[in-house]
C-alpha cells in the first residue's frame, strides 16, 4: 500500500496504500499470544526477529490470518478489490521496520554501502484459485526515517494468478537467484518501484543485495549505495479470494561488510503507531500497486479528479486558511480518492496521516504523505484548523483519527 507506504505494496498505482502500502494509517495493534489468529485490520504480532502483519488496508471487510511460528496463512478474506486498482490488503513477516514497527532487536535501517548480505528464504503455498500475487516487499530510503511511506519499493513476484500485473509497464529482464525475472518499472503517486516478475515460484533463497544492485544500476531516482535499506518483507496481495495463500517458513538476516550484524535498533513511536502498504503502511504495507492486464507499456487507468471544481487555496480569512470550504469535518474522518478539497475542523483527534497525495496542508503548514501527532498541529485560526487536500489518484488518502 508513501509510505508511503511503506504505501505498499503496491501494488498498481491504484491503491496504494504500502503499505504502502502500505498500505493508511491506524493503531497497531498486537495479538495477545505469539501464535493465534489476527482479524484486526492492522493487528500484528512479533515473531522471535520478525513482525507478522495483518495489514487490511484497502477493504471494509474482515480478512484474519493465522500466525505461525514463522509464517503465517489467510484463513478468511472477505473484500474485493477493483481489478483496476488496487489490492485489498497486504499481510506479510517482516524483518526491519514498517511504519515506526519494527521487528525485535531490528538490524534495520542498515546503509546499503555496508551490506555485505542480507539473505532471505521462504516457502509458500497456493490455494487453487482467486486473484492475488505472491511478493517481497523491499524498502529503499534515502535516510533512516522509517514514520511514513519509504522512497523506492522492490517487488519480487514469486506468483501472480488472474488479471493483475506490476505497476509501470516492463523495461527489461533480470537473471538473479537462478531464475528469469520479467522487470517492470513506475511510480505509484508515492514513490518509485521496480518489480521483478516470474510465476508458480514456491520456494526462493537468495542474497536480497542481488536483487538491490539491479534495481539501483536501472536510475539514480531509484537510489544509490548511500541509501538505507529499511525493511524486508514477505506476503501477498490478494484481490479476489486468497483463503489457504500461506507463507510455511520465512527467514532474513543481515551483515555488514565486516560479517558482523548491523547495529541493533529499536524504536518506541509516540501515540498511535501508523500501519501502511501501500502500503501501506504497515503498507505499509503498505504495501503498493498492480495495473490490470493490457497492452504492454501501455498503462490502462485514468484518473478524473473529484470534488468541488474550484481548487483550494490559501488566503481569504487567514494567513493559513483556504477557500472555498468545502466542508466541515471531525476526528475520526477518512478521506480517500482524488480530488481537491478544503476543509474546516475543529477536532482533528491525536492524530493526522495521509499518502499517494499531490499536498496536504494545515493552516498552510505542508503535511503530504506523513503522520503528525495531535502535539505537532499548528495553532487554530479563529477556532478552526484548515485542511487542504488534493490527489490525483483514486487511492489517494487522507485520515484524523
Amino acid at each position: 500500500m508513501k509510505t508511503k507506504t511503506f504505501m505498499r505494496k503496491f501494488i498498481t498505482p491504484f491503491v496504494i496504500v504500502a503499505f504502502v502500502l502500505s498500505s493508511m494509517l491506524i493503531a497497531i495493534q498486537s495479538a495477545a499470544a505469539a501464535t493465534g489468529t489476527i482479524c484486526d485490520q492492522y493487528g500484528s504480532t512479533t515473531q522471535g526477529n520478525y513482525v507478522v502483519m495483518n495489514n487490511r488496508w484497502g477493504t471494509t471487510a474482515t480478512q484474519c490470518i493465522n500466525v505461525t511460528t514463522n509464517g503465517f496463512q489467510i484463513i478468511q478474506q472477505d473484500g474485493v478489490g477493483n481489478l483496476s486498482g488496487a489490492p485489498v490488503s497486504y499481510p506479510a513477516i517482516y524483518l526491519g521496520c514498517h511504519y515506526s514497527n519494527c521487528s525485535p532487536s531490528s538490524p534495520l535501517p542498515a546503509q546499503i554501502s555496508q551490506i555485505s548480505s542480507a539473505n532471505s528464504s521462504v516457502t509458500v503455498t497456493y490455494p487453487g484459485s482467486g486473484t492475488y500475487d505472491a511478493a517481497y516487499d523491499i524498502w529503499l530510503n534515502a535516510d533512516t526515517n522509517v514514520t511514513g511511506v519509504q522512497d523506492t519499493e522492490i517487488m519480487i513476484w514469486l506468483n501472480h494468478a488472474g488479471s493483475v500485473q506490476p505497476i509501470g509497464s516492463q523495461t527489461g529482464s533480470a537473471s538473479i537467484a537462478g531464475h528469469t525475472w520479467s522487470v517492470w518499472t513506475g511510480n505509484n503517486g508515492a514513490n518509485n518501484v521496480v518489480s521483478y516478475s516470474a510465476t508458480g515460484i514456491t520456494s526462493l533463497s537468495f542474497n536480497v543485495k542481488d536483487f538491490i544492485n539491479d534495481t539501483l544500476s536501472r536510475g539514480s531516482q531509484y537510489g544509490n549505495t548511500s541509501w538505507y535499506l529499511t525493511s524486508v518483507q514477505m506476503g501477498f496481495e490478494p484481490w479476489i479470494g486468497g483463503v489457504g495463500l500461506a507463507v510455511n517458513s520465512f527467514s532474513a538476516s543481515i551483515s555488514t561488510g565486516g560479517g558482523g550484524p548491523t547495529p541493533t535498533r529499536t524504536n518506541t513511536p509516540n501515540g498511535p503507531t501508523p500501519t501502511r502498504t501501500r502500503t501501506p503502511t504497515s503498507g505499509p504495507t503498505a504495501t503498493r500497486t498492480n495495473t490490470p492486464n493490457g497492452p504492454t507499456n501501455t498503462p490502462t487507468r485514468t484518473n478524473t479528479p473529484a470534488g468541488p471544481t474550484n481548487t483550494p487555496t490559501s488566503g481569504g480569512g487567514g494567513g493559513g486558511t483556504c477557500s472555498p470550504v468545502s466542508a466541515t469535518i471531525s476526528a475520526p474522518f477518512t478521506k480517500d480518492g482524488s480530488g481537491s478539497f478544503c476543509w474546516q475542523s475543529s477536532n482533528l483527534g491525536s492524530y493526522i496521516n495521509s499518502w499517494n497525495t499531490t499536498s496536504v496542508t494545515i493552516n498552510g503548514v505542508n503535511a503530504t504523505n506523513v503522520y503528525i501527532g495531535s502535539a505537532s498541529y499548528p495553532a487554530k485560526i479563529n477556532g478552526y484548523w484548515y485542511v487542504t487536500y488534493n490527489s490525483s489518484v483514486a487511492w489517494g488518502h487522507f485520515e484524523a483519527k
